[in-house]
């Protein structure tokens, strides 16, 4: 037989034996169960990943929600009643005594302004602020200073506190000492205190109530500390005491960073008033120099962007120089 007859025969079936075993080893070895197995076995897995993933956003979900309602309940809480400002500012006025006090300075207002410059539109926008901008700022003046003041008394409360519970007495006893010994505001807000116990709310609820009086971090820490310590218990005259040194760790920085940017703000002074200041010598010295300013058409508008370009230096220096602690 030839030779080559034979290695064609010899090919051929070695090439029909390999594609016989590419088409049926896997049937034949198992590969193609396993792979159906691992199949059905990872779908249950990805279907559980996909569930852990929709579970996972649902969760980020509600607690992005949490976090709105909190920021609503805060933002609902700095929006402040004419009341509750009234009381932030100490004073003893209701709602009409305010809006008489009110209509009385805008009046006054108005009618200086229209005495003193003959101009009827100086007068309505006197009347305007008398009205909406003077009884504001006025409430806002008379409750930065009850807080300064409350600021600067309250951990000498806290010491109280803690040396009468150190000696033996009684968290209340405590407070009544000091919401009859200590001085104004500290006195009238722990007496508010006592009233509120008196009339059956809990300790927890009515030092809590102090920080909507008086809203400043030192009574917020106080409202917290008794809070944790009325549920986990603890030594409250050490605490106290680690929360009046705190305090007043606080009220050193802030008067020291007071001190160092003193410096600054009288040179923001100096630098404020020296126009309005040069401004009111040279009308005393040659007045007709100065009037071009009120009298020609380019000296109204010169006068006008000079008062921009001054108000806009003013509040850029002003943020410069205030820090808030």
């Amino acid at each position: 037989m030839d030779l080559s007859f034979i290695a064609v025969f010899f090919l051929a079936t070695l090439a029909a034996g390999g594609v016989v075993y590419a088409l049926f080893y896997p049937m034949l070895s198992g590969e193609a169960r396993a792979e159906k197995r691992r199949k059905e076995f990872a779908a249950p897995v990805a279907a559980r990943g996909l569930d852990r993933e929709a579970q996972a956003r649902a969760k980020r979900g509600q607690i992005a929600q949490s976090l709105k309602e909190i920021e609503n309940r805060e933002n609902a809480r700095n929006k402040l009643t004419l009341e509750q400002k009234i009381q932030q500012a100490g004073l003893s006025w209701n709602r009409k005594k305010f809006y008489t006090v009110s209509a009385m300075m805008s009046v006054g207002t108005g009618f200086i302004l229209f005495v003193l410059s003959g101009n009827p539109w100086l007068g309505l926008i006197g009347l305007f602020i008398g009205a909406f901008g003077m009884p504001p700022w006025f409430l806002k003046y008379c409750r930065n200073r009850r807080l300064k003041k409350f600021g600067v008394e309250f951990p000498n409360a806290i010491d109280v506190i803690t040396r009468g519970i150190k000696a033996g007495l009684p968290l209340n006893d405590c407070l009544r000492i000091v919401a009859t010994e200590a001085t104004e505001p500290v006195k009238t807000e722990f007496r508010l205190i006592i009233e509120s116990q008196t009339l059956g709310l809990p300790l927890t609820d009515a030092v809590a109530k102090l920080y909507e009086r008086m809203p400043c971090a030192e009574s917020n820490f106080f409202g917290i500390v008794l809070a944790i310590q009325q549920k986990t218990g603890g030594n409250l005259s050490e605490t106290l005491g680690n929360l009046s040194k705190v305090i007043r760790e606080r009220r050193k920085m802030r008067d020291k960073i007071n001190a160092v940017s003193m410096e600054a703000k009288a040179s923001a002074a100096i630098i404020g008033s020296l126009p309005p200041v040069v401004a009111g010598l040279v009308y005393v010295t040659t007045p007709r120099y100065i009037e071009l300013l009120w009298l020609t058409q380019s000296g109204k508008f010169a006068l006008v962007a000079c008062g921009i370009w001054m108000l806009i230096g003013i509040l850029v220096m002003r943020k410069m120089i205030n820090f808030n602690i």
